[in-house]
């Protein structure tokens, strides 16, 4: 029996915490998204705790992933490959995160190492372990370059 396999580049789901994240994470994957003819799918979760979360605080998270999803779209442009953004408010990341990729149908869910106080934090911890043990598709972690030492820097 042989089953298809499509490229892990053809439909990725790239998290991103802020933009510092999303350039560095861009730049390490739309290259090989374009390599393989592929098209990407950028999400960013703003967690919320319990209840509905604080407006001012929601407000200027989504000014964030307004930032963050501009930088993707131009990386995207300069890479010459199709953008999808999503932006999810959830209570658990990780589920979050699965969930868009099941929404974009991605063939990976791909980031790069996070240092500082950013969602490295978070994916060293249970956000990565449920990304690896539940995902029913590959996760990939793209070094962030030969001259960065990974650190993306701020919040989430």
């Amino acid at each position: 029996m042989t089953d298809h396999v499509e490229p892990l580049f053809s439909r990725p789901l790239l998290p991103l915490a802020n933009a510092d994240d999303a350039e560095l994470t861009c730049a390490a994957a739309f290259p090989r998204i374009a390599a393989a003819g592929g098209r990407a799918s950028v999400v960013h979760v703003i967690e919320k705790a319990g209840g509905a979360p604080d407006k001012a605080g929601v407000e200027q998270r989504e000014e964030v992933a307004d930032e963050l999803f501009e930088v993707a779209r131009r990386a995207a442009d300069d890479a010459g490959i199709d953008l999808h953004t999503d932006l999810r408010f959830a209570t658990d990341v990780g589920d979050a995160i699965l969930d868009a990729a099941e929404d974009a149908d991605a063939t990976a869910i791909v980031f790069t190492p996070r240092g500082g106080r950013s969602w490295w934090d978070l994916f060293s911890g249970a956000v990565r372990d449920q990304l690896v043990r539940h995902s029913d598709r590959p996760v990939v972690v793209l070094p962030a370059g030969a001259d960065d030492d990974g650190d993306a820097g701020g919040e989430t």
